[in-house]
């Protein structure tokens, strides 16, 4: 039985069954006997699916948020905002699929004709993030079951309520039952999964796990795209308004309770406006307010996994003892469920896990430094390469900077921002292949050459 546990307070939410080695092999077998029908479907069709798959999301909104916050502990508002959010995308999906899923011919000459079109690569297997099931989850099943796949998607165990839900909706709004299936259950599952005859395994988590999917996926030759972590910096210039920074990047940091992907995990101030902007940053976190998700003023929630609390508290007393210096936070907070203080700390250095390890929690350190090309070092000393920002006043000085950087998402005087419109990508450990962008779609099918002779 997997058991499923509202991290705001440790109560049991629910008690489900959980799949088998078996159970998986037959939503495999199920899902390969179901793709060439959904496959068959008109382009238009599948996008009108999709299109009722939106609708029911905008209707059950409300609930579905509920649900979210109750078992990821996601503040009610955040909670919200994920899903309103994903209609953008989904609009995107549907806006974008038809052309670029058309074929296309590229060479017409002396009676040779050459075309390339676009196929599904069949059965996909989705092991998804709990800390944004809808974003990351749709990222992969929406374009994958538009471009005529069939989707076995694994939720996180910490967000398998939100992942059936998911379920209900698809089938509700025309997806087949076995075209897409919700497989439940913790990292033995989702080995089985990845065991599976499947076309392609798409991932979103930790390296460690990443790896070892690697590891077993290699061989057979298969499409294997991997969403792993991040030690995502930003470097703050001399020359920007320090409060409206300072206010940006500590929302960049703490939302979500800093359990984002691209969340800013390291600043880099440059030494002339380092304690103006540490002061105006303590300041903005002291005004978070750590509540119940359930109320609508939260803003900081609990960690959604309990033993993410005692990697917080490891990060905390490595870098004290190191000596950093402990402006605010740093301790777990008393009572029942998975809550830690937001913490900021200044004095850091690379010695410390803090700016070396992935935080995911509401944590950060603030470096101070006195030049554009040590910020630049600073930040590419760091096995990951997801996301990287720069505050200036001056594009061209950001542009310079960013240029420099080794990261997938580059930002200028913004952070923690996806667009549907861009590839969503990481370089070194933080990943293999893309998600969004019309790329996003064309990566869950394969181009067929054809060479036509008349």
């Amino acid at each position: 039985m997997l058991t499923v546990i509202n991290p705001a307070n440790g109560r049991v939410i629910a008690e489900l069954p959980d799949d088998t080695a078996e159970s998986v092999a037959a939503a495999c077998a199920g899902a390969r006997a179901a793709q060439p029908r959904w496959a068959a479907e008109v382009l238009a069709a599948r996008l009108e699916v999709i299109r009722r798959f939106r609708g029911e999301l905008v209707r059950e909104a409300e609930r579905l948020a509920a649900v979210l916050t109750s078992e990821v502990g996601k503040p009610i508002r955040q909670s919200r905002n994920e899903i309103n959010g994903l209609l953008g995308r989904i609009d995107f999906f549907l806006a974008e699929s038809e052309r670029t899923l058309a074929p296309r011919e590229v060479f017409d000459q002396d009676g040779m004709r050459e075309t390339i079109t676009h196929e599904p690569l069949g059965v996909v297997a989705n092991i998804s993030a709990w800390n944004y099931p809808y974003f990351v989850g749709a990222n992969v099943f929406v374009p994958a079951l538009i471009t005529g796949n069939a989707v076995l998607y694994k939720p996180s165990e910490y967000a398998t309520l939100t992942g059936l839900e998911i379920g209900k909706l698809l089938h509700l709004s025309g997806v087949p039952q076995d075209a897409f299936q919700v497989i439940v259950g913790a990292g033995a599952v989702g080995a089985a999964l990845v065991d599976q005859p499947v076309d392609g395994v798409f991932f979103t988590g930790s390296y460690g796990t990443g790896a070892r999917i690697a590891k077993a996926v290699g061989p057979r030759m298969v499409k294997l795209q991997l969403e792993l972590g991040g030690k995502d910096p930003t470097y703050v210039c001399e020359d920007v308004d320090v409060p409206s920074a300072a206010a940006s990047l500590a929302d960049g940091a703490m939302y979500n309770t800093g359990q984002s992907c691209c969340s800013v995990e390291r600043i880099y101030v440059h030494a002339a406006i380092h304690d103006a902007f540490v002061e105006a940053f303590v300041r903005e976190v002291r005004g978070f307010t750590i509540s119940d998700p359930t109320d609508e003023a939260a803003y900081i929630g609990p960690l959604t996994r309990a033993q993410q609390v005692d990697v917080l508290e490891r990060q905390v007393t490595d870098a004290v003892s190191k000596g950093a210096k402990l402006l605010h936070g740093g301790q777990r907070l008393a009572g029942p469920g998975n809550w830690f203080a937001p913490t900021v700390l200044t004095q850091v250095d690379h010695t410390m896990a803090l700016m070396r390890e992935e935080s995911f929690g509401p944590i950060i350190g603030i470096q101070k430094v006195g030049s554009d090309a040590e910020a630049v070092e600073l930040m590419n000393d760091t096995e990951y390469g997801l996301t990287a920002g720069v505050y200036t006043r001056e594009e061209a000085r950001a542009r310079r900077i960013l240029a420099r950087v080794n990261a997938g998402s580059v930002y200028w005087n913004c952070c923690d921002r996806v667009s549907p419109r861009l590839p969503w990508s990481g370089v070194k450990s933080s990943g293999i292949g893309l998600t969004l962008s019309t790329y996003g779609i064309e990566t869950f099918t394969r181009p067929k050459a054809w060479h036509l002779r008349s």
